[in-house]
C-alpha cells in the first residue's frame, strides 16, 4: 500500500498538515471514532485544552494499535475544539505525543459544545494499512 502526501503548488503549503493524502493498493481502512480526554476508568484528564488534547491523542493511538495500526498510518484527522480555545494549543499538544509528527490531512472544527460539558476536544482518525 502506498500513502502519498500531496501539497499542490497552487495551494498554501503548511508543514503541519497536508492538503491531500492518497492511498493506493490493497489494504484496509480503519475509522477511529471521536476520542476525548478520558482514561480507562472514564475519568476526564485535564481541564485545559493542551492536557485534554494529549490524552485524546493517546486514546487515538491506543485505538489504532487495537486495529494493528500506528499514527503513521493515519491519513485524516478531524479535530473538534470547543469555541473560545486556541487551535494552536491543540496542535502543539498533539505533536508532543510520540508518532504524531507527520503532516496528515486535518480538518479542525470549532463547536459550541461536545458530549460532556467538561470536554474541550474530540478527535477522529482515518488510517490505511496494508493487508
Amino acid at each position: 500500500m502506498k500513502i502519498t502526501h500531496v501539497n499542490p503548488t497552487t495551494l498554501h503549503c503548511n508543514p503541519a498538515f497536508s492538503q491531500v493524502v492518497t492511498v493506493e493498493g490493497s489494504g484496509k481502512t480503519i475509522y477511529v471514532g471521536g476520542q476525548n480526554a478520558v482514561n480507562t476508568d472514564g475519568k476526564i484528564i485535564g481541564d485545559d485544552l493542551g492536557t485534554q488534547t494529549e490524552q485524546a491523542m493517546r486514546n487515538v493511538t491506543t485505538a489504532l494499535s487495537a486495529a494493528n495500526a500506528t499514527p503513521k498510518d493515519v491519513v485524516k484527522l478531524t479535530i473538534y475544539i470547543v469555541q473560545g480555545h486556541s487551535i494552536q494549543d491543540a496542535f502543539l499538544a498533539a505533536r508532543k505525543i510520540e508518532g504524531w509528527n507527520h503532516p496528515t490531512a486535518v480538518t479542525v472544527l470549532v463547536v459550541h459544545a461536545l458530549a460532556h460539558p467538561k470536554f474541550l476536544v474530540e478527535i477522529e482518525a482515518i488510517a490505511a494499512v496494508k493487508k
